[in-house]
């Protein structure tokens, strides 16, 4: 199912609903020699559903972290829901806890049940009492389908099951933008739908979202836009409809005749 753009956020926040979430300015990063962001210029509108796709070291998951500053930037700018990305400190710790991340590998703490995965962040960085922090927990979990898993420990879990509960994770911070770098690349095919059905959901329920995924699937139906990213640069955005059916550039097209013919 293909959602509505403008989707409003169900969000507590009094500003959601208008205006923009995430802008980046010019912004620039270097590995060393290579230029891994060159000028980007990207605007994240609140209820958007942005899936960035594009050949593999063009700079996709470098754009991804460096919205909530797992990586730093060497110049430019990063505008989160009006204020500017902080360099470190508790400021950054607080904008962090708005910006879900889901990442390739589950990053969930081993030694924890799920339950105990998702209610961590909420009692201690939202100062949530354990209570509340537990049935919001199970209420999540339920709503990725593994509420059942709850008093297990993520080994027991298959990797599907893992992601969605790294999912619940994120989303009991209750974030105002969710950042998913490659969720699914780490999965076996059977459990990959799992996943992009959970996102799927999401993004119908309006919830803001950057994507960085091969999914094409995923990109065609749950995107409000594509973002083609190659070497450093974004080359093209537009809506899926438009990328997949007539994509402007010669580095859009030789990717596309890549992955879709094979």
């Amino acid at each position: 199912m293909k959602p509505t753009s403008g989707v409003t956020v169900s969000n507590e926040d009094p500003t959601a609903g208008t205006g923009d979430l995430v802008v980046l300015s010019n912004v620039n990063k270097h590995f060393g020699e290579l230029h891994v962001l060159q000028d980007i210029e990207l605007t994240i509108a609140r209820g958007e559903v942005v899936v960035v796709i594009g050949p593999s070291g063009g700079g996709k998951s470098t754009l991804c972290r460096a919205i909530n500053r797992l990586e730093t930037i060497d110049s430019g700018e990063i505008v989160i829901d009006g204020r500017p990305l902080p360099a470190e400190g508790r400021e950054l710790a607080a904008l962090r806890a708005d910006v879900g991340m889901v990442f390739q590998s589950f990053n969930l703490f081993a030694h924890k049940t799920v339950l105990q995965n998702v209610t961590l962040g909420q009692v201690k960085v939202r100062k949530k009492d354990k209570k509340e922090a537990d049935e919001r927990a199970r209420h999540l979990l339920d709503r990725v389908g593994v509420a059942s898993q709850a008093d297990k420990y993520p080994a027991q879990l298959s990797g599907g099951q893992q992601q969605r509960v790294a999912i619940a994770r994120a989303l009991a911070m209750d974030p105002k933008i969710m950042l998913f770098d490659e969720p699914t690349s780490a999965l076996d095919p059977e459990m990959i739908n799992e996943v992009l059905e959970v996102m799927q959901q999401l993004a119908r329920d309006g919830m803001t979202m950057v994507v960085v995924t091969h999914e094409m699937g995923f990109a065609r139906s749950a995107a409000n836009r594509v973002v083609f990213m190659a070497d450093g640069r974004i080359v093209e955005e537009t809506t899926p409809d438009q990328f997949f059916s007539n994509p402007r550039s010669e580095r859009a097209k030789d990717f596309l005749s890549k992955i879709l013919h094979h």
